[in-house]
């Protein structure tokens, strides 16, 4: 949720990044209307409850016949402290609930525009020339069921599309990702974390996935439970309606957990293989800061994606998010895309972004700096999205004879294979 006092001192950029987003402008001045009564009907309340305390300090002293109008007067003065704060709670729970229909304020040098209207910040690493070599690269299917890896008939036939099996040297190819990732993070001085993937509302509400990514949530009705996309969610709720002390602060936490996605409006889209599917592993980096290190925390998680992409040896590029593309929460995001030869394009598997204060005023996580108490800062970074990674690594490290050379950072993890070898038909 955006400050309010900000939303009251500069509709304006409100309106701006809502415009940027291509959201609703008249929300703003419908929220900042919900709020002039949400205040006034507040002043209304304490004047007349200060009344009414007035009145019960007179009627000890007053005369009978004076007591008997008193009680009268108190009497009417406690239907209208009633009514004036039914009138306030309804003009809170109003301004609150238009208040979190507002994205999140659009950081000044997001690129505008849409999905297509990104900005690429840098290119690293050397997309290989597999015709100079003499082979056409396959997919990572072809690759993935040659090695006994990837497995999706079975998946379809047991969950339907967008499922999937990792077998033998896939499986172990997963844990050696996880692995080599917690290390990296551990290393950065993240906290391991393993996170539930069963949330209550309002930490999905919270974290801004109940809004125009709602489409996308999987969600228990009966319990009323919602399934994780993402191990931002419950690390985002850790300190729910907590305050934390300044110098507590940077917090990090690396999450691992399963996500699930419905994938709404992709039909048609990536279906082959295991690119895009309805649940899959990710190691998640998390940042609670104070908001003046947002900014500079948002850059370091960039580069420590940067380093784990570099270490697996994949050709990716950066690229700025316009601000269509952004999602409610984050102000500004960079994603890091890794070649995929078979696709001929660059492809997203890490994003950073930066939420300023709006997840943590949503979920009343705070900090004390001396006196004062303010909103935080949250910021998550992908590390590894399981699936994506192998797509990348299948891809981009195979050799003419089917198999895949494996990257050196995860050698130790894989028992020292230099390579992953086809399976005997």
């Amino acid at each position: 949720m955006i400050d309010l006092r900000l939303l009251r001192e500069d509709p304006d950029r409100v309106r701006a990044s809502q415009r940027a987003r291509g959201e609703d402008v008249a929300l703003v001045d419908s929220v900042l209307s919900a709020d002039e009564r949400r205040r006034s009907s507040g002043l209304r309340f304490d004047e007349l409850r200060s009344e009414q305390k007035s009145l019960g300090k007179l009627i000890p002293r007053a005369s009978p016949q004076e007591r008997q109008e008193l009680l009268k007067k108190t009497g009417e003065l406690s239907a209208a402290v009633k009514a004036a704060e039914a009138e306030q709670r309804e003009a809170e729970e109003e301004t609150h609930r238009l208040a979190m229909r507002l994205g999140n304020i659009v950081h000044p040098d997001v690129p505008q525009g849409g999905e297509e209207d990104f900005v690429v910040l840098e290119t690293h690493g050397t997309i290989r020339d597999f015709g100079a070599e003499g082979f056409d690269p396959k997919d990572h299917l072809e690759l993935g069921e040659a090695l006994g890896a990837i497995d999706v008939e079975r998946g379809a036939k047991v969950s339907g599309s967008r499922f999937y099996y990792l077998t033998g040297v896939g499986a172990l190819l997963e844990l050696a990702l996880v692995n080599a990732a917690i290390a990296q993070a551990t290393e950065a001085g993240f906290t391991p974390m393993l996170t539930p993937a069963l949330v209550r509302p309002r930490a999905m509400e919270g974290t801004g996935f109940l809004g125009q990514a709602a489409e996308n949530v999987y969600h228990l009705e009966k319990d009323d439970y919602y399934l994780v996309g993402t191990s931002e969610v419950p690390l985002a709720a850790y300190h729910m309606d907590e305050i934390v002390d300044a110098d507590r602060l940077p917090l990090r936490y690396a999450g691992f957990s399963p996500c699930f996605r419905r994938e709404a409006g992709t039909y048609g889209k990536d279906t082959r293989g295991i690119f895009r599917v309805h649940q899959f592993d990710k190691v998640e980096m998390f940042s609670y800061v104070d908001p003046a290190d947002a900014e500079n925390e948002h850059k370091r998680l960039l580069e420590w994606e940067k380093q784990w992409l570099t270490g697996l040896e994949l050709p990716f590029q950066v690229i700025d998010v316009a601000t269509g593309d952004l999602g409610a929460s984050a102000s500004r995001k960079f994603d890091c895309e890794a070649w995929i030869p078979t696709q001929g394009k660059y492809r997203e598997l890490t994003s950073a972004s930066n939420c300023d204060g709006f997840q943590a005023r949503r979920l009343s996580v705070r900090m004390r700096d001396g006196k004062k108490v303010k909103a935080l800062a949250t910021l998550n970074g992908t590390l590894c999205a399981v699936p994506r990674t192998i797509v990348a690594i299948l891809e981009n490290h195979q050799q003419a004879d089917g198999s895949v050379r494996v990257p050196e950072v995860l050698r130790p993890y894989l028992g020292g294979r230099e390579s992953l070898e086809p399976t005997a038909k």
